[in-house]
């Protein structure tokens, strides 16, 4: 079980300002912090062993950019909690990180208070992936799909899926009304909650990769289907 005792954040950033500044504030909240200027040297630590239970990685950076540092890590762990920072104009480099597997991103500049929440965030899903089974009470099951609301778990026929936490909220949200039509908005809101900068392609990008991941597990089933000029719903033949 993680916590803030106990977690290893990994910044990566080329900017000395920033790296200082948020792992400092990292550190007052009880996190053990480990600096890299750029991909390339962050990367050099964790192929020898050094991974962190959790990234912050900037987007342009010399040597290796936050997005291929993204995909060598996703290629490792699909579970590692990954917040890209991000410039407002790099709308395209935004939407292709999440593409790759990134939880969440902010755009600089950044409250620090919202990095330090959504840190809380995605550590309290770590902690809670080790935690005794859920009530049914608290689970959303159709058909095969399984969401665990406590632990943020989904598991479909039993096999688990590798979710990010904002994918979990958004399939979580297309899950309680399965057939129901969710539009962008509605699923922005629901997938990021405290993040009025969300684009449609963000969300499509979400969409995109869920579907991807239970593909994988059962070929051919499009678990989210897009209606076009409305938004996106679970299949109800799913369940």
């Amino acid at each position: 079980m993680h916590d803030a005792t106990e977690g290893m954040v990994a910044v990566v950033d080329d900017e000395t300002g920033v790296l200082d500044s948020v792992g400092t504030a990292l550190e007052r909240e009880g996190y053990r912090v480990r600096k890299f200027k750029d991909g390339h040297e962050a990367w050099e630590a964790f192929d020898q062993g050094l991974m962190p239970d959790l990234a912050i990685l900037d987007i342009l950076m010399p040597r290796m950019d936050g997005l291929e540092l993204c995909r060598r890590l996703r290629a490792r762990s699909e579970t590692l909690p990954i917040i890209f920072l991000t410039s407002k104009d790099e709308e395209f480099d935004k939407v292709l990180g999440l593409e790759l597997g990134a939880d969440d991103y902010l755009c600089k500049p950044f409250s620090m208070r919202e990095l330090l929440a959504r840190v809380k965030v995605l550590f309290r899903r770590l902690a809670l992936a080790g935690a005794p089974a859920t009530p049914a009470q608290d689970m959303v099951v159709v058909g095969p799909l399984a969401l665990d609301l406590q632990r943020y778990l989904a598991t479909w026929n039993g096999m688990p899926v590798a979710l990010t936490v904002t994918e979990f909220l958004i399939l979580c949200s297309l899950a309680r009304r399965p057939g129901h039509v969710k539009t962008r908005q509605q699923l922005m809101d629901e997938g990021y909650p405290h993040d009025t900068f969300v684009s449609d392609r963000t969300i499509d990008s979400h969409i995109k990769r869920l579907r991807k991941k239970i593909q994988a597990l059962e070929p051919g089933f499009v678990a989210v289907q897009t209606v076009y000029g409305l938004g996106s719903r679970a299949q109800g033949g799913a369940g």
